[in-house]
C-alpha cells in the first residue's frame, strides 16, 4: 500500500570523536524515506530552501524508490540545518546549533496524487503541523507518530490532540517517561495505550534495542550488534522507515498491525538502521544492496533466537 512520510529535510554538521561531516544532507524524512525504500515505494513531503543544491537533490535519485514530487524548494528561504557533536560512548550528543529555516514557516503542499496515501508516518515536526498533515489523507488505514521531548515539554496539549487519531506511536524511553510521569518504560507503554489512543507503543532504547508495548502484549528486541560505528545520526528514523516499508510491503493488499507483524516489521527496521550508523549521512544506505539487507537479517535472526 502506498506509503508516505512527512518531516524535516536538513543539512547537518556532525562531530564525532573520529572525523567531522560538514553540510551532509540528512533530516527526519531523508533517513526515513531512504531506509522505506528498500522494502517498497514511499512518497516524501518535506521542503528545503533555496540552498537546497542539486547535489543533495542527486542523493534521492540512489533510491530509485523515492517519490520526491512531494519536495518543495522555496528559493527565498533556508533548509533546516543542525549541527552535533557526540561523545566518545556515542550515547551522549550535544546539539551544537539549529537554524529552523522552512520549518518556521507554512508546512507544504501535498501534491493531489498523494492523497491517496494508506500507511502515513509523522516524522518529527511540531504537533500542530502533524495533525493538520496527517488530517489531509483522509484515505489512512495505518499512522504512526514521531515527536522528541521538545514537545512533549512546549505542546503537550497539541501532541495528544494527534496522538488520539494515530495507531501507533514510536518515542524513546525518557520520553516516554515525561510523556507519562512513569518510569518504566513498560508500564508507561501501557498508559499510553490505555489513556492516549494508540494500539502500538515502540520504546526506543538506542544500542539497547526496543520495547513494542501492544494491545495484544509486550515484546523486546536488541539493536543488531555493530562492530564499527561512525554516525549514529538517523539510525531512528531509519529504523522507522525500514518498519513502516516492510510493514507496507507486507501487506499490500489488507491491513495487518498485529503485534506479530509489528515485531517482524521492527526486525527489519533494525538491520536497516544497523547500516545507517556505519557511515556519514546516507553514503551507506546509498551503497547498499537487498541482498546485504537479506543476509544480516538472517544473521540477526540467529542472533535472537531462544
Amino acid at each position: 500500500m502506498p506509503l508516505i512520510v512527512t518531516g524535516t529535510i536538513g543539512i547537518d554538521t556532525i562531530y564525532t570523536p573520529d572525523a567531522v561531516a560538514e553540510k551532509v544532507l540528512g533530516g527526519s524524512c531523508t533517513y526515513f524515506a531512504a531506509a522505506a525504500s528498500f522494502f517498497t515505494q514511499v512518497r516524501l513531503v518535506a521542503a528545503a530552501g533555496g540552498d537546497f543544491h542539486d547535489d543533495y537533490r542527486a542523493v534521492f535519485a540512489k533510491f530509485p524508490n523515492v517519490c520526491v514530487e512531494g519536495l518543495e524548494i522555496r528559493p527565498a528561504s533556508k533548509t533546516f540545518a543542525w549541527g552535533g557533536k557526540y561523545f566518545d560512548n556515542w550515547n551522549q550528543r550535544e546539539t551544537l546549533f539549529t537554524e529552523l529555516g522552512v520549518l518556521a514557516e507554512h508546512p507544504p503542499k501535498i501534491p493531489a496524487a498523494y492523497q491517496d496515501s494508506k500507511y502515513i508516518f509523522l516524522a518529527n515536526s511540531h504537533p500542530t503541523v502533524q495533525l493538520e498533515l496527517l488530517r489531509a489523507f483522509p484515505k489512512r488505514v495505518v499512522s504512526v507518530l514521531d515527536t522528541m521531548n521538545l514537545w512533549i515539554d512546549t505542546a503537550r496539549e497539541e501532541l495528544r490532540a494527534v496522538m488520539r487519531e494515530i495507531d501507533g506511536l514510536i518515542i524513546n524511553d525518557e520520553e516516554a517517561r515525561m510523556l507519562t510521569d512513569i518510569r518504566n518504560p513498560i508500564t508507561a507503554g501501557k498508559k499510553i495505550i490505555a489513556e492516549m489512543g494508540p494500539m502500538f507503543v515502540v520504546i526506543k532504547k538506542g544500542e539497547h534495542g526496543c520495547i513494542l508495548v501492544h494491545d495484544e502484549g509486550v515484546a523486546m528486541l536488541p539493536a543488531y550488534p555493530v562492530e564499527s560505528v561512525i554516525d549514529p545520526t538517523g539510525a531512528g528514523d531509519s529504523f522507522a522507515g525500514g518498519m513502516m516499508g516492510h510493514l507496507a510491503a507486507a501487506h499490500s493488499k489488507d491491513v495487518n498491525i498485529s503485534m506479530a507483524s509489528i515485531q517482524q516489521a521492527l526486525a527489519h527496521g533494525t538491520v536497516i538502521a544497523s547500516f545507517t550508523i556505519e557511515s556519514f549521512s546516507l553514503d551507506r544506505l546509498a551503497r547498499l544492496t537487498k541482498d546485504e539487507v537479506a543476509k544480516r537479517y538472517t544473521d540477526f535472526q540467529e542472533m535472537v533466537r531462544v
